[in-house]
């Protein structure tokens, strides 16, 4: 009856299959505040009792549809295992020392991009992020990089998630989970 106990075991089943090359790999379901939607992928970072955590531009579109309306949708699909998650709730920014240390741990050609990439705004021609990466290559050359103001995380607190596994002629088991207080509610749904 604990679904994050359940993702956390189907994460790490997918983590383990070899035909899976990007186990984090997640789909995110934003809307503007009038409700308009869009939808992307993103890298789940970390899953606990808290929520899914995944990091960001904080100027993206993204970040500007979670800051006009604080409400997403996740949804991890697992083909070789046959397996899909789906989780909604309300998302809330990380914290400071969190997105520090996440960001101390990315590999330097990362940070580097975090500070060169206007993530979502134009650009003219792909030369101007060379020229910006080029230019924070030699102002942090030797120096330790540290996190830009506008780079943090976002952490989804789910309030239903859904489990769904095939099966044969499409009767798939669907296991949904919707959080009422501190308790979750456990519902099987028809295929």
């Amino acid at each position: 009856m604990d679904p994050i106990a359940q993702f956390e075991s189907w994460w790490t089943d997918a983590k383990q299959h070899p035909a899976i090359t990007e186990p984090t790999a997640m789909t995110l379901a934003t809307s503007t505040a009038d409700g308009k939607p869009s939808a992307r992928i993103v890298l789940l970072k970390e899953c606990n009792d808290q929520g899914f955590l995944f990091y960001t531009n904080h100027t993206s579109r993204k970040s500007n549809e979670l800051n006009a309306n604080p409400f997403a949708a996740l949804c991890f699909y697992w083909m070789p295992l046959g397996r899909q998650v789906r989780v909604e709730g309300t998302v809330t920014a990380a914290s400071n020392a969190e997105a520090d240390a996440y960001f101390a741990s990315r590999p330097r050609p990362r940070q580097i991009g975090a500070w060169a990439s206007l993530q979502s705004q134009e650009m003219a021609t792909r030369d101007d992020l060379e020229t910006r990466v080029t230019a924070l290559e030699k102002q942090y050359d030797g120096k330790p990089i540290p996190r830009p103001p506008h780079w943090s995380g976002w952490r989804l607190t789910p309030q239903v998630m859904e489990f769904w596994a095939a099966s044969d002629a499409r009767l798939h088991v669907r296991d949904l989970y919707t959080r009422t207080d501190s308790a979750w509610v456990h519902t099987l749904l028809y295929p």
